[in-house]
């Protein structure tokens, strides 16, 4: 491969920041907070002592500042997987690429990504407004078969592929895992488990309107095959994380519980909970 990115590959805005993102090297903490709704990047940077950067493009907001003297970033994401592919490619370019020169970077470096959600349980002995820590994650949405040098398994992999149904789904199917060394920021959460990442809202999360979904017991069969909770991202942060080498966790609050039925109560209050048990475990 040859080092320098052509124009249409690593494309810049006018200012020479990365094109989505909207972002300078200068612009980001090696501790980046990955939330996914945008409004929830100003309800966590009230809490940073400083704020010096505050961007925007479309969904993706970012603000970097400082929290008893450590420099720290929340950025949103917006839903879904398709979003994470632009946010990890573009972070690592403001990290491993000189974008100048449009060169790789000879020596490396690894960010720590917290994403920072919101999910639903499909164990009915799971609690609501209680943090759930994803250890394995199964993508449904097929995005890491795009990329040429991703190869995942572990034994939740194996178990889960030799297990599941549905054929139609199956050659869609990813797995990857937390970096497991950041597990000491969470280490106290209630909850440790395995994350399904869905393509979307309705039918891939057993939802019915006017369409039906594959199979009406499908949440049910995926806590059979030991999926815990639900959402929408995290599949692709830790897989890509792994592929371009940073470090990766998702700490979620449970906001429902869809086995039993159940809702957070006022899922405001579960909200900012939430953002202060992560802001008082990443930066001390």
């Amino acid at each position: 491969m040859l080092n320098k990115l052509a124009a249409s590959e690593l494309v810049l805005n006018e200012d020479g920041s990365v094109y989505h993102l909207n972002l300078l090297p200068e612009d980001i903490a090696d501790k980046i907070i990955l939330v996914g709704d945008p409004d929830r990047v100003a309800k966590v940077s009230k809490y940073f002592d400083t704020v010096e950067i505050k961007k925007n493009k479309r969904e993706f907001y970012t603000h970097t500042g400082t929290l008893r003297g450590e420099r720290i970033t929340v950025m949103s994401t917006g839903i879904g997987t398709e979003n994470i592919d632009i946010v990890m490619n573009e972070l690592d370019a403001l990290v491993n690429i000189d974008l100048k020169n449009k060169e790789f970077k000879t020596e490396h470096k690894a960010l720590e990504l917290f994403r920072m959600g919101t999910c639903g349980s499909v164990n009915p002995d799971v609690q609501v407004d209680n943090m759930l820590v994803t250890q394995n994650v199964v993508g449904l949405d097929g995005l890491m078969h795009f990329y040429q040098d991703y190869n995942f398994e572990n034994e939740f992999s194996k178990s889960f592929m030799e297990r599941f149904p549905y054929e139609r789904i199956k050659p869609m199917l990813y797995f990857s895992d937390w970096a497991e060394e950041m597990g000491e920021y969470y280490k106290d959460a209630k909850y440790h488990g395995n994350t399904a990442t869905f393509p979307g809202f309705y039918a891939p999360q057993g939802r019915q309107l006017r369409l039906k979904a594959v199979d009406d017991q499908f949440l049910e069969t995926l806590n059979d095959l030991g999926i815990t909770n639900f959402e929408m991202e995290t599949s692709a942060i830790y897989a890509l994380s792994k592929l371009l080498g940073h470090k990766a966790i998702t700490v979620n609050n449970v906001i429902a519980n869809r086995r039993r039925g159940e809702f957070s109560a006022d899922h405001h209050a579960s909200e900012k909970n939430l953002i202060n048990w992560v802001l008082d475990r990443i930066i001390k």
